[in-house]
């Protein structure tokens, strides 16, 4: 077998874990939304099986007491947070969109905080999705449109966590992800603690999510992202936010409204096209 054949056979390993890890992030839409338990405990029992699960899965030995080590942990903890409120206040469709959205403010604040440049293939991105976005705010200032709010904002720190990430790579994003679901549990279990009961079916769910729907995605991202370029990662991590309000429509029959199928084929249309014009090297947008 030639190197080249080698190459192609990791770059196809690769992007296979990168996919894997996309369709089991997809799945979060659909646990949040099939159980009954309040938004608040299914992200403290989320997170504390994940951080039980990335410990035995990644085994991060690393903590640094860095503003950019301690950012990634407070922003990836409210992003866990605020994602499964939003799925529980608004579709599916919505949260998973909005929280994407967070790459768009990456590129608005990226010039400043970590001295990229901004080029006009960006702003065109960036004017783009926010047309994109202001279609999932149709009618619903009129109507209430907590969960979109809320979603909006998770994706803020979505970007926030983006953005530390690339600054510390490796083996301490790892770690900064795992102690992000440990403080996550942690800050949750005083709102939480007056009632931890959960049904059987419930605390199944719960360990999916945790296990499989965090931890396990997360540990075959790690690996896939061994074996393919930036570009490639991204672009197959957009598989979970196509899949997610798939998998909850086909399950639940939770159906979004037309302008936020529109609004979601824009965002994602715009990130894509920014994405390819990406150079091959440059860091990898975490998803999930």
């Amino acid at each position: 077998m030639t190197g080249a054949e080698v190459g192609r056979g990791g770059e196809t390993r690769g992007i296979l874990l990168v996919l894997g890890a996309a369709l089991l992030w997809s799945t979060g839409g659909l646990g949040i939304k099939a159980i009954a338990e309040p938004p608040l405990k299914i992200a403290f029992y989320r997170s504390a099986i994940a951080a039980v699960g990335l410990f035995l899965f990644l085994r991060p030995h690393v903590f640094k007491w860095s503003p950019t080590f301690l950012g990634a942990i407070g922003s990836y903890a409210v992003c866990l947070t605020t994602f499964v409120v939003a799925t529980k206040w608004t579709s599916a469709a919505n949260a998973i969109f909005l929280q994407y959205s967070g790459v768009v403010w990456v590129l608005v604040a990226s010039p400043f905080l970590l001295k990229e440049s901004f080029r006009p293939r960006d702003a065109a991105a960036v004017v783009v999705a926010l047309c994109g976005m202001a279609l999932f705010f149709v009618g619903k200032f009129q109507s209430g449109g907590r969960g979109d709010l809320v979603a909006l904002i998770n994706g803020v720190f979505f970007a926030a966590l983006v953005m530390s990430l690339r600054k510390l790579r490796g083996a301490v994003a790892e770690a900064a992800v795992t102690w992000g679901n440990v403080l996550t549990a942690v800050v949750l279990l005083p709102f939480v603690a007056g009632d931890l009961a959960v049904t059987p079916r419930s605390a199944g769910v719960l360990a999916f999510l945790g296990l499989v729907q965090i931890a396990g995605a997360y540990t075959l991202f790690v690996h896939g992202l061994k074996y393919v370029t930036a570009t490639q990662a991204s672009l197959a991590g957009m598989l979970e936010p196509i899949a997610n309000p798939v998998w909850v429509f086909l399950a639940l029959r939770e159906k979004p409204s037309p302008y936020a199928v529109a609004g979601g084929v824009i965002v994602l249309a715009a990130i894509a096209c920014r994405t390819l014009s990406a150079p091959r090297d440059a860091p990898v947008v975490p998803v999930g």
